[in-house]
């Protein structure tokens, strides 16, 4: 595996990266604004021409789909032109019409325009701000259907995403892989098969696919604020982006939307996909922009993939060493076997 890029390293690399994308201006100044817990260095770059703009260099996981993800990126920019959402997104920087990222068969970087940040939500929300964060996710997510149609698919799918994990699970060196035990890996197998059938049965083929973003923690996004009432106003950090059915952006939203709040001590219980909060925060949304039975239903299926797919499958590329084999053993020994003991039936009460 190519290694974690030394702070020395990333800025050369980025340096190289911007000279090839713009050689009028220079980088002067490098701000290190990353989380500090995903294998990515993010910079905020000061150019010799005063202006800012972001820069992401990674190394693990595929530059080709780091490429394709934000070519889709781009394009969705463009096409939310002329709509509330127009400077919602931070834009990825384009070349020639299209995205430019930068590949030099080990790392790889991308530049994107400094979004304005307005205010933060607090830690836990008041009953009248959920409702509002419902009605804008579901403005936001019919805004996003109406343009899905002219995007292109993606490499990557749910489906695709779990038949990849099912085969790294059979492999005979699977413990060794995933840091788990052989009963730990025949949970996450069993779950990973059973998430696969459930996909037959509900068709999942022919579901809608529209861009998602599914990351909704408190740090990605900012709202604008209006006497008592607010606006979502920009987001930003595209780590998890994809372009699969908007489900999949529900669980994290019932962290933002739960009584204990959007904490920075990660935990991927699903207890708060059955809050009243979040049931509120469902209602709400249904009000805007429908949801089916059948998507209300995929609401812990989706929860099941985020466990399956983003800790155990590429866990390790999003988090640091530490972090990711805690979550891939957390994952196996308690949130996934939870979902065979939660009754979420009472979910569809916000269709009734």
């Amino acid at each position: 595996m190519t290694p974690f890029p030394t702070q020395e390293v990333a800025e050369r690399l980025v340096a190289q990266a911007w000279s090839e994308y713009d050689g009028a201006s220079s980088i002067e100044r490098f701000d290190e604004v990353s989380a500090h817990v995903s294998t990515n260095r993010v910079y905020r770059l000061t150019l010799s021409d005063s202006t800012n703009v972001v820069a992401k260099i990674s190394s693990y996981g595929s530059y080709f789909l780091f490429a394709e993800d934000h070519d889709r990126l781009f394009t969705s920019h463009q096409m939310l032109r002329g709509t509330r959402w127009q400077y919602f997104l931070a834009e990825v920087l384009p070349k020639g019409g299209h995205a430019y990222t930068w590949y030099d068969g080990q790392y790889w970087v991308a530049f994107y325009t400094e979004v304005e940040r307005a205010q933060q939500l607090p830690p836990v929300l008041s009953t009248d701000q959920i409702g509002t964060l419902a009605r804008e996710i579901a403005s936001f997510h019919r805004e996003c259907s109406n343009i899905s149609t002219h995007l292109p698919p993606t490499s990557n799918s749910v489906k695709g995403d779990a038949i990849h994990l099912l085969d790294q699970l059979s492999a005979e060196y699977a413990s060794e892989q995933f840091g788990l035990s052989h009963d730990e890996i025949r949970v996450a197998y069993q779950s990973t098969h059973e998430f696969l059938m459930h996909l037959e049965v509900v068709r999942f083929d022919e579901w809608e696919k529209i861009p998602v973003l599914v990351d909704w923690n408190l740090g990605n996004f900012s709202v604008h604020l209006k006497n008592n009432h607010y606006e979502l106003f920009s987001r930003w950090d595209y780590d998890w982006f994809r372009i699969d059915t908007r489900m999949l952006d529900f669980y994290f939203l019932s962290r933002v939307s739960s009584q204990t709040g959007d904490k920075t001590s990660f935990t991927y219980s699903p207890h708060t996909l059955l809050e009243p909060r979040f049931m509120h925060f469902l209602s709400e949304y249904h009000k805007v922009f429908p949801l089916s039975p059948q998507e209300i239903d995929f609401l812990p299926w989706a929860y099941r993939f985020f466990v399956l797919n983003y800790v155990i499958r590429e866990g390790s590329k999003f988090f640091r060493t530490d972090i990711a084999e805690k979550f891939r053993h957390d994952a196996a020994t308690v949130y996934l076997p939870q979902l065979n003991t939660i009754d979420f039936s009472r979910l569809h009460q916000i269709c009734q």
